[in-house]
């Protein structure tokens, strides 16, 4: 659990947060905290519970979400029924990850959270990134973006790709076992394919409780 990424949702319906932190909750690797109702409770929760994301309304009783948003030192995705230009030039220039308006599906916060993932996949790996990077990191926050790079493929990476059914997840043990490579190695492919967008990582928890991730084609697309 602990490779979850935390998510508070500030939102002063109470019922649409609990919806929404459902919602999350049946993402893989997303765990909703408990949501905040009001600015001042999401700076008391921010600083307390330290999550990874923040998922923040314009609306709220004591402040504007997007006031708010300049006072925060996280990332945040704005989930605001606020439609106008205005707010939404606003939330981008205070720094907002995306924007979602409501109402919306849980597929759709669904993309924008696997989105988030990618996103923090690229950027997590050792040392400086180079352009190649940042713009693949600035097109993983695009929700549903998942066409892969146009980048060559090696032989081995294809053979990856091409290991995997559409509608089917398998582990990197069997990958590596369909392309006859090491699972450390099925692994590494998998893990720049899914920086592409070519496949989605899911997390299934075992009966040790123990995460594992499991790689397929995203819905709607094919090799």
């Amino acid at each position: 659990m602990s490779e979850d990424f935390r998510v508070l949702i500030v939102d002063d319906d109470f019922h649409v947060a609990k919806l929404h932190a459902a919602y999350v909750d049946s993402v893989a690797g997303f765990l909703a905290l408990p949501p905040a109702g009001s600015a001042s409770q999401a700076l008391q929760a921010i600083h307390s519970l330290r999550p990874d994301l923040v998922l923040l309304d314009v609306y709220l009783p004591d402040a504007s979400g997007l006031d708010l948003l300049h006072q925060l030192d996280v990332d945040t995705v704005i989930l605001s029924a606020a439609s106008d230009t205005a707010s939404l030039r606003l939330a981008f220039r205070r720094g907002a990850l995306g924007y979602l308006l409501k109402p919306f599906t849980a597929e759709a916060l669904s993309q924008q959270l696997r989105s988030y993932a990618r996103y923090r996949r690229i950027l997590a790996q050792p040392g400086s990134v180079n352009q190649e990077a940042v713009e693949r990191a600035k097109r993983a926050l695009i929700p549903g973006d998942v066409v892969a790079s146009a980048r060559p493929r090696s032989a081995t990476e294809a053979a990856v790709l091409e290991s995997l059914v559409p509608g089917e997840q398998y582990s990197a043990a069997d990958v590596a076992a369909r392309v006859g490579v090491s699972r450390a190695t099925a692994q590494r492919y998998l893990s720049s394919l899914a920086d592409d967008g070519a496949v989605d990582i899911q997390l299934r928890y075992g009966t040790t409780g123990r995460p594992e991730h499991r790689y397929g084609i995203p819905a709607g697309t094919g090799h």
